[in-house]
């Protein structure tokens, strides 16, 4: 039986308007799919803690000699996201049928101090499983392994929803339930799959 859903945040419950790569040509006149490409290849160690992203991007910004900051570009791409009501009614609908419901996502501690606060995710997930505080990124296996441990559940209890097939795949080889979805796909779809596992709800 499932007794907890484990939702992830980029794609599933938020988004960028219009897309990164636009985003990052809004702020710097350069590719926008080579500056976004080499930020997220460098952010890597950071999703698990170890280095502060803002002097990862300062460091290709003093190699572009831009005169845009790491806080400002921070704030601008990274931090702009928009919150999905529909996942967030989710949430909530999930909730109310007695369920425990969490967030799972790679961040760097920046962003996820922002998600906790700015977006208000402590308030609204029963607990936040941010990569760059567990030391380990999806879809590495220690991931999924400290999630578990943290909620204190057997693999099968767990239903986690994730818009990039790779996390799913790992998910499910660690035993939990699994399901690949993302915002476009549409809330009906994701509600089909839900109640696959026997979840429904008003």
């Amino acid at each position: 039986m499932i007794r907890h859903v484990l939702l992830d945040a980029d794609g599933v419950l938020q988004h960028m308007p219009g897309g990164w790569v636009a985003a990052v040509e809004r702020q710097l006149d350069v590719d926008g799919q080579e500056f976004f490409d080499l930020a997220t290849r460098d952010e890597r160690d950071c999703l698990r803690g170890e280095g502060d992203f803002l002097e990862v991007l300062a460091g290709h910004l003093r190699a572009l000699g831009a005169s845009v900051t790491a806080e400002d570009l921070h704030r601008a791409v990274w931090r702009s996201v928009q919150v999905e009501p529909a996942s967030v009614a989710l949430v909530h609908a999930l909730r109310d049928a007695g369920l425990a419901v969490h967030l799972g996502t790679n961040q760097e501690a920046h962003r996820a101090a922002y998600m906790r606060s700015e977006l208000g995710y402590d308030d609204l997930f029963d607990e936040s499983f941010y990569s760059c505080e567990l030391g380990a990124a999806k879809p590495e296996a220690a991931f999924f392994a400290a999630v578990l441990d943290r909620l204190g559940s057997a693999a099968p209890e767990v239903l986690f929803v994730d818009d990039q097939e790779r996390n799913v795949v790992a998910a499910r080889e660690c035993g939990l339930a699994a399901e690949h979805w993302q915002i476009d796909d549409g809330m009906a779809i994701l509600h089909e799959r839900l109640a696959a596992h026997g979840l429904s709800f008003g």
